[in-house]
């Protein structure tokens, strides 16, 4: 959550005047992250998290915005998007399409033990079939389509090593996308960004989990391996963590059991997750924008990912 558009104390005043939210106490600019802006916000009603969307089109965003209510209206913890007298959960502030969204308790867990793990598993499954009767449709925005056209773009930043690993799973990932197993995976709409820093915890407790913004319709297993990838692997070296793993997956099948073609294509679709946000990353690393309080992540982190996830595939 970087700053790219600077938003005045006038601004968030008046967005919080059309939203009938009171006086504005505080506003503060978030750092991390690198898709929108965003801003803590307080007001006499309540603390808030304002987003600015940099790169998502005003036609993009109910899509993430409708189902964020949504969820948030099945009782799941998520930030619920405020509205204005029309209704209209997305704004406009300083020339940018905007949400003003409930703030979360609690910080996030970044030394995650199995505890941690096992809630997340069981949230992710509750997310999965919260969302079965969400009606909207949008497609995972940074899916195999996005691989195939930004692949051949960072590929004259890489080395050589890098780019044949990158050519070749990028060929292994059409090739699995091809299949009918790949075919019969449950689908609907996925996070597809659970990350540590998305979910925030009071202790041991998970009090929900935020930034929806990469959303999209996709296969469920690919959430699921986008999570272990992250909540499960040691972070110097990108090793799976079998234990952790262990009660990510038990806690998930305890609400949502996997299918027989999602056990086949686990140990692809791990490496699926890590391919996505190596080429993104890269592209971010890369092809960088202007923006204040911007750091962008490192690529070579899941470089490692990958290469574990296709010299050591977990057990089916």
């Amino acid at each position: 959550m970087a700053v790219f558009t600077e938003v005045s104390n006038t601004e968030a005043q008046e967005l919080l005047r059309r939203l009938q939210m009171g006086k504005l106490l505080s506003l503060r600019g978030i750092e991390g992250g690198i898709e929108n802006t965003n801003y803590f916000l307080t007001s006499e009603d309540g603390e808030y998290v304002l987003t600015l969307f940099e790169r998502l089109s005003a036609e993009q965003l109910p899509f993430y915005l409708h189902l964020m209510k949504h969820l948030a209206h099945a009782g799941i913890p998520v930030p619920d998007p405020q509205a204005d007298a029309h209704g209209e959960i997305l704004h406009q502030v300083a020339g940018k399409p905007a949400a003003l969204a409930t703030k979360l308790r609690g910080k996030s867990q970044l030394a995650p033990q199995a505890v941690h793990c096992a809630a997340v598993g069981q949230l992710l499954a509750r997310m999965h079939l919260a969302a079965r009767d969400y009606e909207r449709q949008q497609p995972n925005l940074r899916g195999l389509p996005w691989w195939n056209e930004t692949v051949p773009v960072v590929l004259p930043h890489v080395g050589a090593e890098q780019a044949a690993l990158l050519t070749s799973e990028l060929a292994y990932q059409n090739h699995v996308a091809a299949g009918s197993a790949y075919a019969a995976l449950p689908r609907g709409p996925v996070h597809a960004d659970l990350f540590r820093d998305n979910v925030m915890f009071e202790g041991d407790t998970l009090t929900g989990c935020f930034d929806f913004y990469f959303a999209g319709v996709d296969t469920w297993l690919f959430d699921l391996a986008v999570c272990l990838n992250d909540w499960c692997i040691d972070l110097p070296t990108g090793r799976h963590d079998g234990a952790r793993a262990a009660a990510l997956l038990t806690a998930y099948q305890a609400v949502r059991p996997l299918t027989a073609a999602e056990r086949e294509l686990l140990p692809a679709m791990l490496r699926a997750g890590a391919l996505r946000f190596w080429i993104s990353r890269l592209w971010d690393f890369h092809l960088p924008r202007e923006a204040s309080m911007l750091k962008a992540h490192d690529p070579a982190h899941f470089e490692r990912v990958l290469r574990e996830r296709v010299q050591h595939p977990v057990p089916r």
